[in-house]
């Protein structure tokens, strides 16, 4: 099921364009049922590397997200939210446990989280909570137990997706996501065609909308919500792989957006500072990124941030549909940002700037408490746990750090985040934010009232020397100390019929048959 195609346009304001959209219903329309639920529904879509102020509700006026706006309008807005760790798997893992990335000691893409961990949905599947997982989860083993019942199951990166639902999927459609494995596993981008470095991955999916892993990921969750009871008791954690590159939209959605027409995000520079080439290279080379091809870049990202929000849309319309929508707990975050330009960077893995750090943080809260509020309070996604867990009337773990969010003041004081294995870390206040990275001169230091686009290091300036020894004597007391901790590779599996055997004896057949389908593609 989908929405229909002329209420979005209408809503988007872009009547002038066309496509078309697997699925049709009518226009998203309400019907607040003023039933109060015994335990509220609880939907949390979570995206993947959504740069914050791509979203019109942050004051983006190209990107078009009418739906994730009209959560803004019925929730709260978090203006300052961060995540703990940039990186998919350890930040995820922080958003379930409340935990930071040094303490759960999850730090890599390829690991687990030890089962004595508590995680929200653990403590609401013992509360008696219905608990499921759609899409992108990112763990290791792929169907790893933190407490969900059931997960249906779209992956990305790594062995995941020869074990997940998705490419089960495709396989069963004699279909393969070309784009995603070019861009995602270095055997087959060795030979990706030169124009997905040429556009920095910026392609149109060769998948039709239909068979896209956002629709597929979409379409579980309506149905899921579709089959959700009166009453209250379910949680619902919907996980998009976008806008995570490659960039690649699936046609029509390619055209929604005009390169040239776009407005550059702020701090974009004509080449990179010294200081973050020495960090990183970059996953393409960012030396030949101009501005043209960066809004080419910026038009696919944008197309499937658009495409997601129509999926929101289903989701809201769903909900008000049967009457659960004012009984329903939705959260809209990312796992992290991306520089999209900022200092001539693309992706992630460099310094913890903003665009990278920031990720869009909204709550739309039962029977919309505080709707349309914009909060400047600094947070972290390690709020979201203990948060939700209040908001079920759940007491949370002790172990969980961050603050319940539903409480309109206190928090915290400084943002901490570390990446790169721990080697990374930050410090960032409303005003200042420093960046500790190995040898002094590696190091960061930025006033951010005089310099918001993180322009200028002020890390050997005299005039800073307090602030600077201020907040380095914070992150010592906060940092990992010692050795990082041995990375998890196992742990329990949840029990359903579509668990592949853990003995991974189905691997083979379905690695081979993708690999001859990219021998075909790529004309080896």
């Amino acid at each position: 099921m989908g929405l229909n195609r002329r209420d979005f346009l209408k809503v988007s304001g872009l009547g002038a364009v066309s496509f078309s959209v697997s699925g049709c219903m009518e226009g998203l329309g309400s019907s607040p049922s003023g039933r109060v639920a015994r335990r509220p529904n609880v939907l949390i879509i979570h995206v993947d590397q959504h740069r914050a102020d791509c979203i019109g509700a942050y004051g983006n006026a190209d990107v078009k997200t009418p739906f994730i706006d009209s959560l803004a309008a019925d929730g709260v807005r978090f203006e300052n939210s961060f995540c703990p760790y940039p990186v998919c798997t350890p930040s995820r893992y922080s958003l379930l446990s409340g935990m930071y990335v040094h303490d759960h000691g999850g730090w890599s893409n390829r690991c687990g989280l030890s089962p004595e961990i508590a995680t929200f949905p653990r403590i609401l599947r013992t509360a008696g909570y219905q608990t499921k997982a759609v899409g992108k989860m990112h763990f290791t083993p792929t169907y790893l137990d933190v407490g969900f019942d059931e997960m249906v199951l779209s992956e990305q990166d790594g062995p995941g997706r020869w074990d997940d639902d998705y490419h089960r999927y495709l396989m069963k459609k004699g279909l393969v996501d070309r784009n995603d494995l070019e861009d995602q596993r270095r055997e087959y981008r060795e030979n990706a065609p030169d124009e997905y470095r040429k556009t920095f991955g910026a392609l149109v999916s060769n998948l039709a909308e239909a068979d896209h892993a956002t629709t597929w990921i979409g379409d579980r969750a309506v149905e899921t919500v579709e089959d959700w009871r009166a009453g209250g008791g379910q949680l619902l954690m919907v996980g998009f792989i976008k806008p995570h590159h490659p960039f690649d939209p699936p046609a029509p959605w390619d055209k929604m957006y005009d390169p040239p027409a776009l407005t550059i995000l702020p701090g974009w520079r004509k080449e990179s500072f010294a200081h973050d080439t020495a960090y990183s290279r970059g996953y393409f080379n960012n030396t030949s990124l101009t501005q043209g091809s960066l809004r080419r870049v910026m038009a696919y990202y944008y197309a499937t941030i658009s495409q997601i929000d129509f999926h929101v849309g289903r989701l809201v319309k769903t909900l008000k549909d049967k009457g659960l929508y004012d009984d329903t707990l939705i959260v809209y975050t990312a796992d992290h940002g991306e520089y999209m330009g900022r200092h001539h960077l693309l992706l992630k893995g460099n310094y913890m700037y903003d665009p990278l750090a920031k990720v869009p943080l909204i709550i739309k809260w039962p029977h919309s408490k505080s709707a349309g509020r914009v909060s400047g309070r600094l947070v972290n996604n390690i709020d979201l746990a203990p948060t939700i867990c209040r908001a079920t009337g759940c007491a949370p773990a002790e172990t969980m750090q961050g603050y319940d969010l539903a409480v309109g003041a206190g928090g915290h004081e400084i943002i901490f985040s570390e990446s790169g294995g721990y080697s990374q870390v930050m410090a960032r206040t409303h005003k200042h934010k420093l960046i500790l990275a190995g040898p002094k001169n590696a190091n960061l230091f930025f006033d951010l009232e005089k310099d918001p686009l993180e322009m200028n290091n002020l890390y050997d300036d005299p005039k800073y020397k307090d602030i600077v020894g201020e907040l380095e004597e914070k992150l010592s007391a906060w940092r990992h100390k010692g050795p990082m901790p041995k990375l998890l590779t196992d742990g329990p599996l949840i029990k359903a019929d579509n668990v592949p055997p853990a003995d991974l004896s189905h691997r083979p057949a379905i690695i081979e048959y993708y690999e001859k389908k990219m021998r075909r593609l790529q004309g080896k």
